[in-house]
């Protein structure tokens, strides 16, 4: 799991891009749930949250960019 200090060194483009993985990735844990082959549930309250972080990470830089 990516740590806040983490997410805030990464670029607005990384940023996208990894919010795009995590993205993938949740729509493939919650077909694996469905079908009851989920290896590691919590891993989905892991990625919910980083994608959490990312939007709000986002919306902050964006928030300072109009302030600017």
């Amino acid at each position: 799991m990516a740590t806040t200090e983490d997410l805030r060194a990464k670029t607005d483009d990384q940023l996208s891009a990894e919010l795009i993985e995590l993205k993938r990735e949740q729509f493939n844990l919650r077909f694996q749930a469905a079908t009851n082959q989920l290896d590691k549930p919590s891993r989905i309250r892991e990625v919910r949250r980083t994608i959490a972080q990312i939007k709000t990470l986002q919306n902050e830089r964006a928030a300072a960019a109009v302030k600017a």
